[in-house]
């Protein structure tokens, strides 16, 4: 076993410290690193499972051109040529790159030193642009520049933490961990979640103020007036660095209290408790994210909690401030080096004559970009409509996660576009569309650093050798543009020395300290101390003053904004009337979000067994009142249809969600499900200013999915699904589940159960099978001697079985499948003494919620005691908000933890 690695997770934007070692088998030794100051050795779920996802099944192990394995050489001059090609009679602008918040910051910045200043476009996005631009433009019209001024320590000093737009407990799990260790300290610290749905933050919080969709700004806005009413101006800080107050006071004061409940939809007592609270709490965070960023009027919403910090001066200083986490591990590195296309390096501005002309005389470029490139949205309609003739996509799947998917997908399939992909997965549903494919290095290959939520940078470690011929990004770009040329300016050696330059980039012409992202303390930085960089905020620079603005990590305590006159910017704004409207054919509104434990696509959680188990399947929360309408019965299959395209889901009826709402994930595929990309139903609406796309409100409608049956598979080999009308798969141990349906009706499981389990020319199969006249059910069980091969169940409605205890079945021992199990199978269900457990709540002990209930029906009448009794919340902590909704139910009310 090779040695333990200090490094970073590669999931959300928390940017936890991991201690990794390979075991040498195809998995790693996964621990939190209890000296990383994110996380302090807290990991989630998806953290402490990344063992599970490093193995080389599926890996992209060499380049490919047309399908066909070739030598790196033909395929970087198959890139280089193809880019080549398209500036040579289109120009530069015909060329573009999309990358992606999984790059570390060293790939980011080749990347976009080759475009902007080398082909000379500023046709380089990010999907970084799908979650936090909203942020990044609000921060640069309120601070002048994209800073979040505040740390993690702030969330564990507040007194009051307002969670908007933001499920905490499941997308930012070490967070949502670290603020109720500091509940359990400080008792008086309350917690607000705003958010439509109720979810597991809601459930934690004091107050959930469950607003219309999309009235933040009206939520914030009477809030700022509340706070002019009151008194609550902070006076001397506005006088002293704040513009623009008159203009926004004016704004909000046209929203007032009555227009606030008006347009956010609470009751008037609510709000007043909100307002009050907000108000009378001196020390406030106020943490932002997606469902503040993914709408077409993001920047006015941001905007609007910035002012309410701005006019109270609760900033910069210890438990204050206004505080947006981002999605993706490397989301902020990817702005500090220019990876947005209105943006250049070190946080300079691309449409700045002189910041074009700082950065060219630095990179010693031959033609700089002149103007912003096309954001992604824009970036991928410029492909359907043939002004972007060359396009190379770096860590991303935008055939699935970009609005409009479907039409995605044909651009990509132009026969006049030609199309490179680097990835570390095979099959995506992008590399499928691609001409070139590159393989790239995976996390725990790959060296460089991350720049997490609260501006921490820290370094990524490679513990694994990087398989086959797969390369760092870094190396990949600078190959392509050595071939095109420009092989002196991209010479080099590792990271560390891309690292070098970014620094001194940071701190060239920076003297006074105008800039504030400055890491210049470490532009001379050495291999070893790169090698043993420990986790570090900026601002870093060389000298000392141009931090006099700061209190240590926080930033704006004192002032200090980078804007021409030091002050920061209170915006006028008002609630908005953009987007899509709803109708009688489309007349409820489609929210997307994520789920507990996958992340975005799921070419990495998907390949774990165990992150599968909690949720496994695409599904659509909707409002019992709306489903009983609709017909749609619960576990049912809906048809979910925007103007866009079309969606698959399970139902799952809740009072979660509100009426006239629905919610459904973003992470399925057409690689794990037949319909279940929810981005084909996203039209390509976006913020005028951000350019970031409204993810969080399409009008569809649902209808019953009428299928003529239903089944329910597990497998050993991977399934065959051609022609099935509706499946969704998932791995287990051993083997895969799967759920489908089909509207044509079947006759003979027999059959369809051979070929979907890839038996039909397997030698030696004993098969029994099981047919219900009255009921129409169907069973199929495969065996070869005394191993379970797979099985297939048939029914009219919704297969009524217990889909863990069936796929546990595979991994069971081989003297365990004697006649009596094989009946039990078939059976669908455990008998005698073996219980169901039901559906598996807490993933790292596999325990399900029946087993749950079942501890607490003992007695069990805390989350403590719940664990000592089943194991259930006692290694990540992630399945604790929902051992608290099964407590809740269970024993009302709730015993003291």
């Amino acid at each position: 076993m090779t040695a333990c690695v200090k490094t970073t997770c590669p999931y959300c934007g928390v940017g936890c410290g991991v201690l990794a070692k390979d075991r040498g088998d195809g998995t790693a030794e996964i621990a939190g690193d209890p000296a990383h100051p994110a996380n302090f050795g807290r990991l989630c779920v998806k953290g402490s499972h990344l063992g599970d996802t490093v193995d080389l099944d599926g890996r992209l192990l060499h380049p490919e051109i047309g399908g066909v394995r070739v030598d790196w050489d033909a395929a970087i001059a198959k890139v280089a040529g193809a880019f080549e090609n398209a500036i040579r009679q289109h120009g530069p602008d015909s060329v573009a790159f999309y990358v992606s918040g999984q790059l570390l910051t060293e790939d980011y910045y080749v990347a976009n030193k080759l475009m902007k200043g080398f082909i000379g476009s500023g046709n380089i996005d990010t999907n970084s642009r799908l979650c936090m631009a909203s942020s990044v433009a609000g921060h640069k019209r309120g601070f002048g520049a994209d800073i979040v001024p505040g740390t993690y320590e702030d969330l564990e000093q507040a007194d009051l933490i307002v969670l908007v737009g933001s499920n905490l407990d499941w997308c930012h799990p070490v967070l949502a961990q670290r603020i109720a260790a500091a509940r359990e300290k400080n008792p008086a610290l309350k917690v607000v979640n705003v958010d439509p749905r109720r979810t597991a933050t809601s459930a934690g919080a004091d107050l959930h103020l469950s607003l219309a969709p999309g009235s933040d700004v009206a939520l914030f806005g009477g809030l700022l007036a509340h706070l002019l009413e009151t008194g609550h101006c902070d006076e001397a800080y506005v006088a002293a660095h704040v513009a623009g107050a008159q203009e926004a006071l004016s704004a909000a004061r046209g929203i007032g209290f009555d227009g606030a409940v008006k347009l956010t939809g609470l009751d008037a007592e609510t709000l007043r408790r909100f307002y009050a609270l907000w108000a009378g709490t001196r020390k406030v965070v106020t943490v932002y994210s997606q469902g503040v960023n993914q709408w077409s009027s993001g920047v006015d919403k941001v905007n609007a909690i910035l002012n309410c910090h701005l006019f109270t001066g609760r900033i910069g200083k210890p438990g204050c401030g206004p505080f947006s986490v981002t999605g993706q591990p490397n989301a902020m590195g990817g702005r500090e080096v220019g990876g947005l296309a209105n943006m250049l390096a070190a946080h300079m501005e691309l449409t700045d004559p002189a910041h074009r002309d700082r950065v060219q005389r630095f990179w010693g470029a031959p033609r700089m970009a002149a103007q912003p490139g096309l954001k992604a949205v824009d970036m991928f309609a410029a492909l359907a409509e043939g002004r972007i003739k060359a396009l190379w996509v770096m860590a991303t799947n935008p055939a699935v996660s970009l609005p409009q998917a479907d039409r995605i997908r044909a651009a990509l399939q132009k026969s006049d576009v030609f199309v490179a992909v680097s990835d570390v997965m095979r099959r995506t549903d992008t590399t499928e569309l691609a001409d070139v494919l590159l393989p790239a290095a995976a996390w725990g290959e790959k060296d460089g650093t991350v720049t997490n939520s609260e501006r921490r940078i820290s370094r990524q470690r490679a513990f694994l050798s990087a398989p086959g011929e797969a390369r760092p990004d870094w190396r990949i770009v600078s190959d392509v543009a050595a071939a095109m040329g420009w092989k002196d300016a991209f010479a080099y050696d590792g990271p560390a020395a891309i690292f070098r330059e970014h620094a001194a980039l940071s701190g060239f012409e920076n003297e006074a300290g105008q800039r504030l992202f400055d890491i210049s303390a470490h532009e001379r930085i050495t291999e070893s101390e790169f090698d043993a960089l420990a986790p570090f905020h900026w601002p870093a620079p060389k000298a000392s003053g141009a931090l006099k603005a700061s209190n240590g990590a926080r930033l704006f305590a004192e002032g200090g904004f980078p804007t021409q006159d030091g002050k920061a910017r209170m915006i006028a704004v008002s609630p908005s009337a953009r987007g899509e409207g709803l109708s009688d054919a489309y007349p409820l509104i489609l929210n997307t979000g994520r789920v507990r434990d996958h992340w975005h696509t799921m070419t990495r959680t998907a390949k774990s067994a165990r992150l599968s188990r909690h949720i496994a399947e695409p599904f659509v929360e909707i409002h019992p009142n709306d489903a009983a309408a609709l017909g749609l019965e619960p576990a049912s299959l809906a048809r979910l249809i925007s103007r866009e395209g079309v969606m698959v889901a399970r139902v799952l009826v809740t009072d979660r969600q509100q009426a006239g709402s629905v919610f459904a994930p973003m992470h399925w595929t057409a690689q794990t499900a037949s319909h279940g990309r929810v981005d084909a139903l996203v039209a390509p609406l976006t913020d005028p200013i951000s350019g970031q796309p409204e993810s969080k409100r399409t009008p569809v409608r649902l209808e019953p999915y009428e299928a003529a049956w239903h089944g329910f598979a597990i497998s050993r080999a991977e399934p065959v699904l051609t022609g099935i009308g509706y499946w969704a798969k998932a791995r287990t141990d051993v083997g895969w589940r799967v759920e489908l349906a089909d509207r044509a009706p079947l006759s003979d499981i027999n059959p369809v159960a051979l070929r979907l389990l890839g038996l039909e020319r397997e030698p030696e199969v004993e098969a029994l099978a099981y047919e219900d006249a009255r009921t129409g059910a169907q069973r199929f069980a495969a065996y070869r001697g005394d191993r379970l091969l797979g099985a297939l169940f048939i029914s009219e409605a919704p297969v009524a079985a217990a889909r863990d205890w069936l796929a546990d079945m595979l991994d069971s021992a081989d003297e365990d499948q004697g006649a009596g199990a094989r009946l039990k199978l078939l059976a669908g269900r455990a008998g005698g003494a073996e219980a169901d457990q039901g559906p598996i709540v807490c993933v790292c002990h596999n325990v399900g919620a029946r087993r749950i209930e079942a501890a607490v029906d003992a007695g069990a009448d805390s989350l403590d005691a719940i664990g000592a009794a089943c194991a259930a919340g006692t290694n990540c902590g992630s399945c604790r908000p929902e051992l608290k909704a099964l407590l809740a139910r269970r024993t009302k009310p709730i015993a003291a933890e």
